[in-house]
């Protein structure tokens, strides 16, 4: 084959060398723009498995890289003038322009046409001449431009400005993250060594913070004094440099998301940052750019066409960058949003950072450090107010105090509509549920969410607070938790609003039922689905009668003993349906503007809270997110709620999202609701709770520890399990959870198992 190579960084020049390797009679030409020893970064970061990788692809010019290599297994965070330092992470460095030298080598070697200092505007001229055309043009290619239309690039630049730097000064002993309060706000730095004699220094800050210092109106060596003078006490004496003196006027940038629908158009291909990019506070730029070259250069040895090998890499490689684009995206936005973090205490700060990507876990950091693991534990204990001899638990075991209500652990059990009531009334199926997951371990089980009248219930097997026969089915429930298990038990109360009067969903899901609706209510006269009834309007004596049905089941939830209240305000429910403006379109005092749209929940809440006994919690669950874009409640405006909810009074914010449109478009994974929380409890100081695909107790362990979350709910889980929480224990080797006397043995022969299986595999290892 002829193959023309667009661009001779890392990318260009390995896909080169992979060609070659595969077989010496290609043709290979790498076209580049700038002179052999040019090069606009510093180091470059790369894994243990990318060098494995490398070394598997081509072991020559492996060993020849890793001679440079510079090693680190800390990472060091300077924040509030305190240095935490925690090890094995496991980091490599090389200077970009010694990489950039060794592969030039290696090509020079195989064969390999390098064309210096000639410039590629465009790749139409190359794919007429050539068989394949690569384009690694990098961040601002222009091949990607030249067909735009047809890789449909998505660029998303982000909010924080940043300047690529070097130094003297040496990192070598961690990868450091340094944290600096100026008076113009927070910047912070990314430095490592990648040779004997110089570091890395990223320099980064909010728009806003660059804004004040004027960085834009400055020189270049106008900004790299500025950010000597910020970190003048890190540096040692040592100046920072740049390499980047082509560029007129600042260098700092904004970093640029890019990720194309399609990575290959007939006989072109992108590669690298053409075709997406990673953040770098990762460092997986590189990573992605080799693997990537790797790749393609097996699927055209493997495939029997051009077509098929270009099919073949988009799909395999787009699985592997999305994951990292994943993690570097959660990574990039801890940093956009770190100033939401400043206020945490050290230890809790360098855990955050150190979790953002969601790539590490809990039990992944005890594997690296246990002894820093199990020191940022002990804190956590130790703030909690947990006993001495508890101080080594994981922070799921951690106890949490509302008002006077006293929880032993963090794990709730989260509410979960059953569907089996009659005319209301729990049956023997929520009695044994219920006392069932109660005897699981978690320190708060919710039930369901029970309606404050018959019209209000969301099916006809939706449970009430509404008759005398509920009342004492509640309380027998209530007595039973309260006298056999640790566990305190919250009743959650709502109302259906415009989802009222509907199948149970092993029926039709969600779709009206078939006869004997009754009429529904609603902020407006917006019907939840096209095949829904619309909800009558509710005018002012239906809104107090409607409260009235709030207080009235918020006694009797009390005289039923319930140990907490939760108000349903989310999901799309009544009360959700007048915060949302997708089904609120009043033009009264209870319209328009947010403030407005939540004046009848509050007006729900003051009129509960009067009635629910002082010392016992209330919490209000809400959609922190329509999922709808900016016509919807957004995570911002989810803010500006919980503030009021605060200011009201409400103990705490069960943070929950979306159900509230059949327009949602849902962003789903493991833990895809926690950021919600994490920004509310963090911008507000508000107690939360975190839900949403949360099913490992390592979910449940760093979202405490890294301040997402006051509690961590569980629904699907504990359907399965619900022991989860005793079960959990059990695989943490925590010995400090209380099972029921009966299922002593089953406990004990639990913990026999474990320590065998964990004995097993310590033999093989």
């Amino acid at each position: 084959m002829k193959v023309a190579v667009l661009g001779g960084g890392p990318a260009g020049l390995y896909f080169a060398i992979s060609m070659k390797l595969r077989n010496s009679a290609h043709e290979v030409t790498v076209i580049e723009r700038n002179k052999p020893d040019d090069t606009f970064g510093w180091g470059v970061v790369l894994s243990a498995e990318t060098l494995d990788n490398l070394n598997r692809n081509d072991p020559v010019s492996a060993v020849w890289i890793k001679r440079y290599f510079a090693y680190w297994d800390d990472i060091a965070v300077i924040y509030k003038g305190q240095r935490t330092v925690s090890t094995g992470h496991g980091f490599c460095g090389i200077g970009r322009k010694r990489l950039l030298l060794l592969l030039q080598r290696r090509a020079r070697e195989l064969g390999i046409e390098v064309r210096f200092e000639t410039e590629a505007p465009d790749p139409r001229p190359y794919m007429e001449t050539h068989d394949l055309v690569v384009a690694a043009d990098g961040l601002n290619s222009r091949s990607r431009a030249t067909f735009a239309d047809v890789f449909k690039p998505d660029i998303d630049t982000r909010k924080c400005k940043f300047v690529w730097l070097g130094t003297h000064q040496k990192f070598d002993d961690a990868f450091t993250f340094i944290f600096e309060k100026t008076e113009h706000g927070w910047v912070w730095a990314h430095a490592y060594q990648f040779d004997p004699e110089t570091a890395t220094f990223i320099v980064e800050c909010s728009q806003e913070t660059w804004d004040k210092f004027g960085f834009g109106a400055m020189s270049q060596q106008e900004s790299i004094a500025t950010c000597e003078k910020i970190f003048e006490r890190h540096l040692g004496g040592h100046s920072l440099m740049t390499n980047a003196n082509h560029i007129r006027g600042s260098a700092w940038i904004n970093f640029p998301r890019v990720l194309c629908e399609r990575w290959s158009h007939e006989n072109l291909a992108l590669m690298g940052d053409a075709a997406a990019s990673a953040h770098f506070s990762i460092g997986s730029g590189s990573k992605l750019a080799l693997e990537s070259a790797v790749a393609l250069a097996d699927y055209l040895h493997s495939e029997p066409d051009m077509a098929s090998a270009f099919q073949k890499y988009e799909d395999a490689r787009r699985t592997e960058v999305l994951k990292l684009q994943s993690a570097a995206r959660n990574s990039l936005e801890w940093f956009e949003e770190v100033e939401r973090y400043l206020d945490l205490d050290p230890v809790q700060f360098n855990y955050s950072l150190l979790t953002r990507s969601q790539r590490i876990s809990h039990e992944n950091l005890r594997l690296r450090d246990p002894e820093w693991l199990g020191g940022a534990e002990a804190w956590f204990q130790r703030e909690a107010g947990a006993p001495e001899e508890d101080w080594n638990r994981a922070p799921m075991f951690a106890p949490y105090r509302l008002r006077d209500m006293e929880l032993v652990n963090r794990v709730v059990v989260s509410p979960m509509a059953q569907y089996k009531a009659v005319d209301g009334c729990p049956t023997d199926w929520h009695f044994t549920h219920y006392a069932e997951r109660a005897k699981g371990g978690a320190g708060l089980v919710y039930i369901e969410m029970t309606c404050v009248s018959p019209e209000g219930r969301i099916t006809p097997g939706c449970p009430g607070f509404y008759a005398p026969e509920h009342e004492v089915a509640w309380k027998r429930l209530v007595d039973f938790v309260h006298r056999e298990t640790e566990a305190k038990i919250c009743a959650q109360i709502g109302h259906a609003g415009p989802k009222a009067s509907v199948q149970v969903p092993w029926e039709d899901d969600g779709m009206p039922l078939k006869e004997d609706n009754w009429q529904i209510l609603g902020p407006s006269t917006v019907a939840w689905s096209e095949g829904h009834q619309a909800p009558k309007a509710m005018a002012r004596a239906d809104m107090d009668m409607v409260r009235d049905q709030f207080v009235a089941s918020a006694e009797m939830a009390d005289r039923c003993g319930f140990d907490m209240l939760e108000i349903h305000a989310a999901h799309g429910y009544l009360l959700s349906a007048f915060i949302t403006p997708l089904t609120n379109t009043r033009t009264d005092d209870y319209g328009g503007s947010l403030e407005n749209r939540m004046r009848y929940p509050l007006e729900i809440f003051h009129a509960v809270r009067e009635v629910w006994p002082l010392h016992k919690p209330i919490s209000v669950r809400i959609s922190a997110n329509d999922w709808v874009g900016i016509e919807g409640v957004t995570p911002a405006d989810a803010v500006e709620i919980a503030k009021m909810l605060s200011a009201a009074g409400v103990d705490i914010c069960d943070v929950s999202a979306g159900q509230t449109s059949t327009r949602a478009k849902p962003v789903y994974g493991r833990m895809f609701q926690t950021p919600f929380s994490d920004r509310i409890r963090n911008e507000t100081g508000m107690a939360t709770m975190a839900v949403g695909n949360i099913y490992e107790p390592d979910h449940v362990n760093s979202i405490l520890m890294a301040g997402r979350a006051d509690l961590v709910c569980l629904a699907r889980p504990h359907l399965a399990d619900p022991y989860w929480t005793l079960h959990a224990a059990v695989a943490l080797g925590d010995r400090g959870v209380k099972w029921p006397d009966p299922y002593r043995p089953g406990r004990d022969q639990m913990y026999r198992l474990a320590a065998q299986k964990n004995a097993a595999a310590e033999f093989k290892v």
